[in-house]
C-alpha cells in the first residue's frame, strides 16, 4: 500500500486527521495496516468524528482494491476513537475492538496477549496503561513496528490521566521488549515515526524521572497543590498547556505519596 501522508512502513500507512492542536500535535495518525497482496486491512484509530477524514480513509483503502476488515483502538480518547462507529458503518459495518467495552462495536474486545490475524496480519496486543487506563500498544513483527498510540509520541511528551507508576512500568516494559525483538520503528498516535525506538524510549524514561525529581523538589520547597507545582516546574512552558500539565502533576504527586 502506498504512503498517503508520507509516513509508514511496508505494511502500515498513515492518514493524518485534520485536527492539529497543542494536545494532538500535527493531528491524529490513523493507521491502515495490510499484508502485501491481501484483500482486507486493519485500521487503527479512525480518529475524530470528522466525516471528510473518515471518508478519506475508506477511499484510500478502496482505491487499492481492498476492504476494511477490522478497526482497533489504542485507547478511547475522542481524537482517536470518536469517529470509530461512524467509520465502521462507512466501511461496511465492521467490528471495532478496544480494551474498554464502552468503545467496542461487536462482542469481541482486546486484551494483553491477543493476536489479531485479520487479512493475514500478525498484530500482537500489549496493555500499556499510564496515558489512560485503557491504553494499548500493537506490535507488527513483520515490519518491526510498534504502534504506541499516545504512550509514546513522535515528539514532545504525553499527558497522563492514569497512574504514573503504571506509565513508568509501561515505558520500562516497552524498552525491554523493543530491545529483545530489535524493533525498527515506533509508529505513534501523533507526530512523525521514530526510527530509533530505544533512543526514543530512553528519552521518555529519562524525562519522566527528571520531571518527578523536579516535582519532588517543588513539594520540598513548599508547593502544596498541583497548580503550585506546575507554576514552579512548568514555568517555561506555554501557560495554555498548564491545565494539561496539572493532570500529569497529579499523577506524580499520587506516585510520590504512595512511595512515602
Amino acid at each position: 500500500m502506498s504512503e498517503i501522508d508520507g509516513m509508514g512502513t511496508e505494511r502500515a500507512t498513515c492518514v493524518l486527521a485534520p485536527n492539529p492542536s497543542a494536545m494532538t500535535l500535527d493531528g491524529t495518525n490513523t493507521w491502515i495496516i495490510a499484508e502485501p497482496g491481501a484483500d482486507e486491512v486493519v485500521v487503527v484509530d479512525p480518529g475524530p468524528k470528522d466525516g471528510k477524514h473518515l471518508r478519506r480513509v475508506v477511499d484510500a483503502v478502496e482505491s487499492q482494491g481492498r476492504r476494511v476488515g477490522l478497526v482497533l483502538l489504542t485507547h478511547g480518547h475522542p481524537d482517536h476513537a470518536a469517529g470509530a462507529v461512524k467509520f465502521a458503518g462507512l466501511a461496511g459495518d465492521v467490528p471495532v475492538r478496544a480494551l474498554d467495552p464502552r468503545h467496542r462495536l461487536g462482542d469481541e474486545g482486546l486484551a494483553e496477549g491477543d493476536v489479531v490475524t485479520t487479512g493475514g496480519l500478525e498484530l500482537r496486543v500489549m496493555e500499556t496503561p499510564g496515558h489512560t487506563d485503557d491504553s494499548l500498544t500493537f506490535w507488527l513483527p513483520a515490519d518491526g513496528a510498534v504502534l504506541t498510540g499516545d504512550t509514546v509520541l513522535g515528539y514532545g511528551t504525553t499527558v497522563l490521566e492514569g497512574k504514573l507508576g503504571d506509565y513508568l512500568g509501561s515505558l520500562d516494559r516497552l524498552r525491554t521488549f523493543s530491545a529483545e525483538v530489535e524493533a525498527a520503528v515506533i509508529l505513534p498516535g501523533h507526530g512523525p515515526k521514530l526510527d530509533d525506538p530505544l533512543a526514543a524510549l530512553d528519552h521518555y524514561i529519562d524525562h519522566r524521572r527528571e520531571r518527578l525529581a523536579q516535582v519532588e523538589a517543588a513539594v520540598a520547597a513548599g508547593a502544596r497543590t498541583a497548580r503550585e507545582v506546575v507554576e514552579r516546574v512548568y514555568a517555561d512552558v506555554d501557560k495554555s498547556l498548564w491545565p494539561a500539565a496539572e493532570w500529569s502533576v497529579k499523577s506524580q504527586l499520587e506516585y510520590l505519596k504512595s512511595r512515602g
